[in-house]
């Protein structure tokens, strides 16, 4: 039997979803905690619920950055088979990328779930850095970007349809500071960023751009990490008004409200469930389902609802499982 991905997505189909949460660290000890959290969670969850991107672009320190690019190529090598693992590099027009590409991928290439690229400005940013991944590693690997500057967010559709681009990520605080005090400070905080007609904007052109070459959009940092409820609610905004399907992490407190916030709900999923039963039932034909038409446009969404349902952990009908 043909599964559902394969049917309802056809050449877009992949092997699933990206984690919902993207989990940045890049001091030693807070890399290996949370690569030892990843291990914990999985476990708990029966899936990786989040990646772990180490850091080298904020996380070495200045003077260190061969170091710290060593460090993580072996916390890389030392993760779990089933672990997640990115890098985050500096930019390519910093005198340590070549480096880093080279030091990391070279040696842990087969390891790494993805490589960020911040400060990317156009798609000869994407190129330089796909040149240098494949001079260091051949086969490859998914190139997350980092949109961090008006002049990015203008280029953002001409960015994400390279084909080697799996993700656009926000960079809200540089963003701002590239307004020259034009958008406040507070712009950056819990309440501003989403209520400056710039920032919004920005936000919406990400999004729209990763969408439109079926990449996977990922919401700015939240500061505030000890405001949970605070974080929570940002999660859903972003997940529910603006369209972003992964956010990014800074604090293990940051982690579970993201995952609750970007996870369907019970009745979603038993409704999500039901209708794809039904579609199977009538070979993928159009159905009625309480009183209302569903064919394979609306089959589309409700299996992102169940591939989301089962990305964050949740619970799924025992029908449905033989699909995950």
């Amino acid at each position: 039997m043909q599964h559902p991905r394969d049917i309802l997505l056809g050449a877009q189909a992949t092997a699933g979803m990206l984690p919902v949460c993207d989990h940045y660290s890049g001091v030693e000890a807070r890399m290996r905690k949370s690569l030892q959290l990843q291990a914990e969670m999985t476990q708990e969850f029966g899936t990786c619920v989040f990646d772990v991107t180490l850091d080298c672009e904020d996380g070495a320190p200045v003077g260190g950055e061969t170091e710290h690019a060593a460090l993580v190529t072996e916390l890389a090598l030392a993760a779990p088979a089933d672990a997640r693992v990115g890098v985050r590099v500096h930019p390519v027009d910093h005198p340590s990328f070549e480096a880093d590409i080279a030091q990391i991928a070279g040696r842990a290439g087969g390891r790494l779930s993805h490589i960020m690229i911040p400060k990317v400005e156009s798609v000869n940013d994407v190129e330089l850095a796909e040149k240098a991944l494949l001079s260091a590693y051949p086969a490859g690997l998914p190139l997350q970007v980092l949109i961090e500057s008006p002049a990015a967010v203008h280029r953002a559709f001409e960015i994400a349809a390279h084909p080697r681009v799996q993700s656009l990520s926000f960079g809200l605080m540089d963003f701002v500071s590239a307004h020259a005090g034009a958008i406040p400070a507070d712009g950056m905080g819990i309440e501003g960023q989403f209520t400056h007609p710039l920032v919004l904007r920005a936000k919406l052109e990400i999004a729209s751009a990763a969408h439109a070459s079926g990449k996977v959009p990922s919401h700015c940092v939240v500061t505030e990490f000890n405001d949970v409820q605070a974080m929570q609610t940002a999660a859903r905004r972003a997940a529910r008004e603006f369209g972003y399907t992964r956010m990014w992490s800074i604090h293990p407190s940051q982690i579970r409200p993201i995952l609750e916030a970007f996870a369907p709900d019970e009745r979603q999923i038993e409704t999500a469930a039901a209708i794809l039963l039904a579609a199977v039932k009538a070979d993928w034909a159009p159905i009625s389902y309480a009183g209302a038409l569903h064919d394979r446009a609306s089959y589309r969404h409700f299996w992102h609802v169940l591939e989301r349902a089962h990305g964050t952990g949740r619970a799924l009908p025992s029908e449905v499982m033989p699909w995950f």
